[in-house]
């Protein structure tokens, strides 16, 4: 970590990127350099307010690090909010301190007439190459201040030419699809409204230039980016001016939020985490991967077990001699975990009652879950269980008790989707209840994974008896969620726990936080799955992406058949993350399950390597009918690469691939093929790709010299 500073300005360095800062003339502070580091102070922009137009203030062109629409500035606000009586709206900050603290610093910025302080503060994650950057908002008046835009952050780039936004974007079963769009003049939004960071996209923006030859590739080209900690409503907005300054916004969605600041109170932003590279988008994400496995996970450098799921193969009829008989075939072919989803608590024979209700249904287990759990572990397997505690049911005992925990309007109707209500998780009451029925749950039963599940958008976002404005809501729901996890984490610290939000509806920096790993999507289907697999591992690490080899999904949410690929396809795919298996295998052949068995013991071999190595992306199924990536040793002595022919290109397409990050004076050996080059050679020359349509490899590289 490094923090440079003069008189009353700040250069922050970690890995090649500097973040630098400083206060103009009048108290205002600037934004003045994001990019490469420099070898001196001296070579940093200064702080200084630029020229402007006749009909033009100065602050208007001034790159502030928190917009406030002073003098009539027409940027988007990074911070907005209006006083108690009306009388004033937004704020007028101006510098009074800077606090150095551990790996950063804190700069006071106040606003007299509000009696508002604005700490901004800047960290460095120096082992990554990262940096953090968040809001405080302290009432140091004597009247409340109501808060309506509270953004983590401005980042403005560079003012050299035209830039181009990468975000991902998506739906429900088709999430993390990869977008380009030039920011062009104006702004243009991406959010969340959904409670959730949401199916449709996530808090993560990363920009590189327009101009052609300057463009970003996987290994080369500066790239700016950044994602917001944060599991609930956000917002991200892309603005380019008239005067040519672009800049991006992040933060927590204003749509419907208020925040009722009280004299003395304290409001905190989450954190924005970003950073810069001249080395691509490769570079970037393999930052992300390891700031999520070494600072971020609740288990460092985690190695996910074989999974296998129940819910394919028996959905909502569950049955525990049927369970028993799945667990002995999945123990079998080497499975080390076994998860019973939905359908084993009380009342629930369908999605329309039961939940709320956290104890096993007496009709299917009798005995309670110990002599399933007991079977399970006697076969050497851990047990696992499916879960949605932010769920209701109307017909189920905890509604009829408490329908006023609901997030609803008074006088309206509560609708209902997937025949559920949602309760609200901003009430210290209901998230007591959840951590006391939740906690008893796990107590009573030997249950070594939970997979936390949370299926439907909120309708009706009403909080009739809450003291403050209603629209905290948003903020307090997710604090809710926060806490119930965290501390059903700290009274059993043994469970592994995966997210789950209808597939990926809730991926996020701070759900890493909370689960060692993450179901990414609802769909299964290889050609479709290796395209929201690239785009979820823009940010995150393989480790962390659960993934099945399934059957013929046939319901009202999907259906395909999955058996028109064959099961090394199927494998193939799922072993580029957190390996899972959801299919039949009551019904599988003899020959199906010696497959998975041998595919099941090579991944236990490359597992260390998929979860902790270095990703590199090389064909992308977004871009070509290809998709290639490889996984590479930390210390280069070994890489697994995973190649896929994914739908008909033209006649004759014979890609040639280099694989990239080996040590180049090194020689490796192509398992099954006999190639054996120098890295160099395999880093600039490459190998051919030779494949049928719906084909794939997964080659071990293994240095040999």
């Amino acid at each position: 970590m490094s923090i440079t500073s003069g008189d009353n300005y700040w250069v922050l360095e970690s890995g090649g990127a500097a973040y630098a800062l400083g206060v103009e003339p009048l108290g205002v502070l600037t934004h003045t350099h994001w990019g490469p580091k420099l070898p001196r102070l001296a070579d940093y922009p200064k702080a200084a307010r630029p020229a402007f137009q006749i009909l033009e203030h100065e602050m208007q062109n001034l790159p502030q690090e928190a917009t406030t629409g002073e003098a009539g500035d027409s940027n988007e606000r990074t911070i907005d909010g209006i006083s108690a009586d009306g009388s004033l709206r937004g704020f007028v900050l101006r510098f009074d301190k800077a606090e150095p603290v551990t790996n950063g610093i804190d700069i006071d910025l106040i606003d007299t007439a509000q009696s508002v302080r604005v700490t901004l503060k800047y960290r460095t994650l120096d082992r990554f190459g990262l940096f953090s950057r968040s809001l405080s908002i302290r009432n140091e008046g004597e009247r409340p201040i109501t808060l309506d835009r509270v953004f983590s952050g401005t980042f403005h780039l560079p003012q050299l030419g035209d830039f181009a936004l990468n975000s991902l974007n998506g739906r429900w079963a088709d999430e993390f699809g990869k977008v380009r769009q030039p920011m062009a003049f104006g702004t243009f939004a991406r959010e969340s409204r959904r409670l959730t960071t949401s199916h449709r996209s996530m808090p993560f923006f990363a920009v590189d230039r327009e101009v052609p030859g300057l463009r970003a590739s996987e290994e080369n080209g500066e790239v700016w980016f950044g994602a917001l900690d944060w599991s609930g409503n956000w917002k991200m907005l892309a603005e380019r001016t008239r005067d040519d300054r672009s800049m991006i916004h992040l933060g927590l969605n204003d749509h419907d939020f208020a925040w009722d600041l009280q004299p003395g109170g304290i409001f905190d932003t989450p954190r924005a985490i970003f950073g810069y590279t001249a080395a691509g988008f490769g570079a970037m994400s393999r930052a992300f991967h390891d700031y999520v496995r070494e600072e971020v996970a609740p288990r460092r450098h985690y190695q996910p077990p074989v999974v296998y799921n129940s819910w394919c193969a028996t959905t909502f009829k569950v049955e525990e001699d049927k369970q028993i008989a799945l667990a002995s075939q999945a123990a079998a072919i080497g499975c080390e975990l076994f998860v019973l989803d939905d359908g084993w608590f009380s009342g629930r024979s369908g999605d329309d009652a039961g939940l709320g209700d956290w104890w096993p249904d007496p009709a299917k287990f009798p005995n309670g879950l110990s002599p399933l759990i007991d079977a399970v572990h006697n076969l050497g397997m851990k047990f696992g269980l499916w879960i949605e505690p932010e769920m209701v049911n109307p017909n189920s005992e905890l509604y009829r008790a408490h329908p006023d925990w609901i997030i609803h309007f008074p006088r309206r109707e509560r609708t209902l989707s997937r025949n559920e209500l949602i309760l609200n998780l901003g009430r210290l009451d209901v998230q007591d209840h959840l951590i006391d029925v939740l906690d008893t749950l796990l107590t009573n039963a030997a249950v070594d994974f939970v997979k936390w599940d949370m299926n439907r958008n909120v309708s009706e976002p009403g909080w009739p008896d809450h003291v403050g404005d209603q629209r905290e809501l948003w903020v307090r729901y997710v604090e809710g969620v926060h806490r119930v996890w965290s501390e059903l984490r700290r009274r059993h610290p043994d469970i592994i726990f995966e997210g789950c939000s209808g597939g990926g509806g809730r991926v996020d920096l701070a759900m890493m936080v909370l689960t060692e790993q993450t179901w990414i999507s609802d769909n299964t289907t290889p050609p479709a799955r290796l395209e929201i697999q690239e785009g979820y591992s823009q940010l995150f690490p393989a480790g962390t992406m659960a993934a099945w080899v399934t059957d013929r999904i046939k319901g009202d949410f999907l259906d395909h058949d999955n058996g028109d690929y064959s099961l090394d396809y199927r494998f193939h795919a799922a072993m580029a993350g957190a390996l899972g298996i959801g299919g039949n295998l009551l019904e599988w052949s003899e020959e199906q399950r010696d497959t998975a068995a041998r595919h099941i013991a090579s991944y236990k071999i490359l597992r260390p390597l998929i979860a902790n190595g270095d990703l590199f992306r090389i064909l992308s199924p977004h871009e070509t009918p290809y998709s290639a990536f490889m996984y590479v040793a930390k210390d280069k002595s070994e890489a697994a690469l995973f190649a896929f022919r994914t739908h008909v290109s033209r006649m004759g397409a014979k890609p040639r691939i280099r694989l990239p990050g080996l040590e180049a004076d090194a020689v490796y050996r192509i398992e099954d093929t006999g190639v054996e080059l120098s890295g160099r050679a395999l880093g600039v020359v490459g190998i051919d790709l030779i494949m049928n349509n719906f084909e794939s490899i997964l080659w071990r590289v293994t240095r040999t010299g």
